[in-house]
């Protein structure tokens, strides 16, 4: 069975069926399990990923920290690559589940709970006391940083008042990262400062535009290269402290010291890029002409929409346009569903004769129980 679990539902015609069995295997190509098999792997004692190679020969624990919408996944996959090298863990996931060697945890999404500190306490305290013959394995991921919630002088609900005043405002999701960063003593490079001085190996599953690290769940194991001052500025420029009566001044700074990543190695896995490539492949094996237009899509997702749908007309025929990004919502409304589903409503009034438009969340979420919305004119 594939990943779109309406495949049968939505295809109705020959030109649906295609757009989804397309979308299909962007989506298979960055499952998480597949990825992780594909890319890491334990060859005596030698610890490879992608094309780098660590040893293992000197080390006495191996812990896995996982956070994110891929920590189950991934973590169940490391389980059986690791097997008994593996002394333990925490992953901490939006959803239940359960692992062999690791502590699986499920937070809250898309805002921080209790739950969510309590998890990111649990993490901290597994780091505290690590030595230079520890190696902590990292996956981070999408949804990491409303999990790694751990507050200073505010609560959860603070922090949740000010990405609500954030999303409304329309803010970009880089300035939204860069004041999570500085939210929560668990972004912006805490983690790798509470594993130092272990070895850390960080397994990024980038869900941004240009693999930014800093900002893949506010980069918990990077070096953060914004400051508090910079946070406080951009509260500033939305109004956050009138709207939300949350002070910039709560705001914490990230740690600098470069010793706490000097044993860091942070490793994209995954990123969209793998998802586009391909969908191109499928759509050339289908009799299509794949262009991917963008890795990195962006801005007011009700023009992207209409801006995608003007690309589609200049095309030639049989043309299949492939993008990637993260598009923004201004809210003005009590409306429904995420940047997907808008791409989708604001393409639909341009779309003339055999155009179509899918737009589709790869965690299978936009902002509600769909992953996004295919249109046509069928």
């Amino acid at each position: 069975m594939g990943k779109i679990a309406n495949f049968h539902e939505l295809a109705k015609t020959s030109s649906r069926e295609t757009a989804l069995q397309i979308a299909e295997a962007g989506l298979a190509a960055i499952d998480t399990r597949h990825v992780v098999s594909q890319f890491v792997r334990v060859t005596g004692d030698m610890l490879l990923v992608r094309d780098k190679k660590f040893s293992l020969a000197n080390v006495d624990r191996v812990l896995l920290v996982g956070v994110g919408k891929c920590a189950l996944a991934a973590s169940a996959a490391l389980e059986k690559i690791l097997g008994e090298r593996l002394h333990g863990g925490i992953a901490v996931d939006v959803r239940p589940g359960r692992l062999d060697r690791v502590r699986a945890i499920a937070g809250n999404h898309p805002f921080p709970t209790e739950a969510n500190i309590d998890a990111t306490r649990e993490i901290i305290a597994l780091l505290s006391g690590m030595t230079e013959r520890d190696l902590v394995i990292f996956v981070i991921s999408g949804g990491g940083s409303t999990l790694l919630c751990q507050p200073g002088n505010f609560t959860c609900q603070m922090e949740t008042g000010v990405i609500r005043c954030l999303f409304a405002a329309g803010a970009k999701i880089e300035e939204i990262n860069t004041i999570r960063k500085h939210l929560s003593l668990a972004r912006g490079g805490h983690l790798a400062k509470y594993a130092y001085p272990a070895k850390v190996i960080s397994l990024i599953f980038s869900d941004v535009a240009h693999d930014d690290l800093q900002a893949v769940a506010s980069g918990p194991t990077v070096r953060d290269e914004t400051t508090a001052a910079e946070a406080r500025e951009i509260m500033e420029k939305y109004g956050v402290e009138s709207q939300c009566a949350f002070s910039p001044e709560e705001l914490m700074e990230t740690p600098k010291e470069e010793k706490y990543f000097e044993k860091v190695d942070n490793i994209v896995l995954v990123n969209n890029s793998l998802a586009l490539d391909a969908m191109g492949e499928a759509a050339a094996a289908r009799g299509l002409k794949p262009q991917i237009i963008t890795a990195s899509l962006a801005g007011e997702a009700s023009l992207q929409g209409k801006a995608i749908v003007e690309d589609l007309h200049k095309a030639p025929s049989s043309s299949a346009l492939l993008y990637g990004g993260e598009t923004t919502v201004t809210i003005r409304g009590r409306g429904r569903g995420g940047r997907n589903l808008e791409i989708a409503l604001s393409a639909l009034p341009e779309l003339s004769g055999d155009e179509l438009v899918l737009a589709i969340n790869t965690d299978g979420r936009d902002n509600c129980e769909y992953a996004g919305a295919i249109c046509d004119t069928m």
